[in-house]
């Protein structure tokens, strides 16, 4: 009875603390699933390049061996049902009205931007959006529409990572959206064009 007096207070114990921080941490394989959607949709033709699939190997989890100890056991099914892991959550909501005028907007810009992305008169950045790199590569009469495509484009973005944290409840996910968004923006980018590494423009 003693023992079993401890495992109810101990489990207690360990329900309310997980309670206060479950579900706060930063979903990172749901954001990165999230980024490649948002960009296949933007870029289109870069559609499943270079995804990255999580995988496990078969029967991962699965006990094998001994059993574990009884008392490990029932704690470990108690709390896998007083407490959803946090691993559950699959997916980061990007199906709000925001989150898709934005997408629409950056994909229909992009068949403006292509050509220029193909030039290398523009590049991606280590910050998630664009920058006019090399403006020798335009035509004069061509640069002041580059910049208005760089500068309308950049107001999108910084609005979609925003817009993604908010609409996850989240708005201090904002930086790590940021950041995920520009590594996948960089892995998904066409070769030939450029991107920001560590403030060196590389070709891809």
């Amino acid at each position: 009875m003693a023992r079993a007096g401890w495992l109810l207070t101990t489990v207690g114990a360990l329900t309310l603390g997980a309670c206060v921080t479950i579900n706060v941490y930063f979903p990172a394989a749901a954001a990165e699933k999230a980024a490649d959607r948002i960009i296949d949709e933007v870029w289109g033709e870069q559609s499943g390049q270079n995804s990255n699939q999580d995988s496990k190997p078969a029967g991962a989890g699965a006990t094998q061996g001994h059993a574990p100890a009884p008392l490990g056991t029932l704690m470990l099914a108690v709390l896998n049902v007083v407490i959803p892991t946090a691993s559950a959550q699959a997916n980061l909501d990007i199906s709000t009205p925001a989150v898709n005028a934005l997408q629409s907007a950056m994909a229909a810009r992009h068949t403006s931007l292509a050509a220029f992305y193909d030039s290398g008169a523009i590049g991606v950045t280590d910050e998630g959006l664009i920058a006019l790199r090399d403006a020798n590569a335009l035509a004069l009469q061509d640069r002041p529409k580059a910049n208005n495509l760089v500068a309308a484009e950049n107001r999108d973005r910084n609005n979609l990572y925003q817009a993604i944290a908010q609409a996850n409840g989240h708005p201090e996910w904002e930086p790590n959206i940021r950041a995920t968004f520009a590594r996948r923006w960089i892995e998904r980018a066409k070769p030939g064009w450029w991107y920001e590494s560590r403030g060196t423009w590389r070709k891809r």
